[in-house]
């Protein structure tokens, strides 16, 4: 009955458009539920489809109005604007696959972020309440330090567990990706090296080039770079910076062994460089907990990047940087220029939420519901897509590396990025290898995200994967 009268209303406000015209007020939803003997909902729901089909818009606070017809657009020539920019410096591809928008119904194996269901959407959203009830906390409703709230700094601290560290070593971000720009911004000029390993996040690449910094590729040995190449890649390219991902690498997996992790600050020691490590997993930690490499450095040469973002809200964009020295102050200059400060709400939630118990009783459910979905994809890919090959269980992150076999049937070389398209164009999105590689890729890899789908759709995720693979 609901939807019958939902039906009758739109038809009703269809006419109604239709005689009044554009930017007439259309009657209030009150107005329609006594005329029509229809509940709030189902005028909400007859709204919501002329909204979809164009035909009227809400204004918050204002009422329903008949869409006015689009302006005319004036065409000019923009390509002036090609001189006038000169070269590109993101890239080919500036902005991963992972940030794509899909259907709704697509199998969502691409995204960087897990499924709602798997974050603490209930605590985030009591916090915002207690943080507006009464007047909640004052610090939240001002202009934060530049630096962050000093309570939120100190978890940071206090979370790394390690010695010598200070609150005024911390920096509060809107999310990894900003410190990560404001980093390389910070450390080094356009037109300077920096060292990355190699796959490695796309938005580091991203950022990288942006910078105007050229990369310098360190192939990963054994899950690592070796501290020769490391070595060599300062050497020979003068550079005085390096991003890393020592725990759980994005897009891999990888973790540095304790003889690599000493190996290479060994290195960067004897260079007198800086290492940015990208610790965006620390809560994702499934069969192990390694260490922060931060965490054996006490002369300022790493600079420690953590990110709430994924493990809180999409929502609440809060980081932390921890750096020391002379490169804490630039690093902090760069963030004040480029954002001022972080949004005092956004921050004070995110400390209101991790600051109490049962966050850590959050992040035991959530490592065990990862690990579930993690081995639900691997075995569906062994049975469904053997052709697939994941060459390393992650014991932590979100993510699956997976290799193509390196030729179709017809003995055509595998392409990722026509894989992936294929994928997509039956209903799965996956993100190609190739955009994690910061020059040539060294193999036919595609990355599957297993947090954000959920396990009752992998068997025919994969079925299509397979079909996509070497299509009949």
């Amino acid at each position: 009955m609901s939807d019958d009268s939902s039906v009758r209303i739109a038809s009703h406000l269809r006419s109604v458009a239709a005689e009044r015209g554009p930017g007439a007020k259309l009657p209030s939803t009150r107005e329609l539920a006594a005329r029509f003997g229809a509940g709030p909902v189902t005028v909400q729901r007859a709204l919501a489809r002329l909204v979809a089909e164009g035909v009227v818009e809400t204004r918050s606070g204002a009422g329903t109005y008949v869409r006015r017809a689009p302006r005319a657009t004036v065409s000019g020539d923009l390509s002036w604007q090609t001189a006038a920019l000169g070269p590109a410096r993101s890239g080919p591809s500036a902005v991963g696959s992972t940030m794509r928008s899909v259907p709704h119904d697509t199998i969502a194996l691409h995204g960087g972020y897990p499924d709602t269901t798997l974050l603490p959407m209930r605590e985030i959203a009591s916090a915002f309440t207690r943080l507006t009830r009464g007047g909640g906390r004052p610090e939240a409703f001002a202009r934060p330090p530049t630096a962050g709230l000093p309570d939120l700094r100190r978890w940071f601290v206090d979370d790394l567990d390690a010695d010598d560290w200070r609150d005024s070593d911390a920096l509060i971000t809107s999310g990894g990706q900003a410190a990560l720009v404001a980093t390389f911004g910070a450390l080094a000029r356009p037109g300077e090296a920096i060292v990355m390993e190699s796959p490695t996040y796309w938005g580091a690449i991203a950022a990288a080039r942006q910078a105007g910094l050229v990369i310098v590729p360190v192939p990963r040995t054994g899950g690592a770079p070796s501290a020769a190449d490391l070595d060599a890649a300062f050497a020979s390219s003068g550079a005085r910076l390096a991003y890393v991902q020592p725990n759980f690498a994005n897009p891999t997996g990888d973790v540095w062994t304790a003889a690599q992790r000493e190996a290479i600050l060994d290195v960067v020691r004897a260079h007198r460089t800086f290492l940015v490590e990208d610790d965006w997993a620390h809560d994702f930690a499934m069969d192990i907990t390694p260490r922060p490499l931060v965490c054996d450095d006490t002369d300022g040469h790493v600079i420690y990047i953590r990110s709430l973002t994924k493990s809180l809200s999409p929502t609440v964009r809060v980081a932390g940087v921890l750096a020391r020295g002379p490169a804490r102050a630039r690093i902090g200059t760069a963030l004040t220029v480029s954002d001022l400060y972080v949004s005092p709400v956004l921050q004070a939630v995110a400390l209101d939420v991790v600051a109490r118990p049962a966050w850590r009783s959050h992040l035991h459910r959530l490592a065990r519901a990862l690990q579930g979905r993690r081995d639900a994809l691997v075995s569906a890919l062994a049975v469904g897509a053997p052709m697939i090959e994941v060459p390393a269980v992650p014991r932590g992150g979100l993510n699956l590396w997976a290799a193509l076999p390196a030729h179709t049937a017809d003995g055509t070389p595998t392409d990722p990025g026509l894989v992936a398209a294929r994928a997509l164009a039956l209903g799965v999105a996956i993100s190609p290898g190739p955009e994690w590689f910061p020059t040539e890729p060294t193999g036919p890899f595609i990355r599957l995200n297993f947090a954000a789908a959920g396990p009752e759709r992998y068997d025919e995720a994969v079925a299509i994967l397979a079909a996509a693979v070497d299509p009949v």
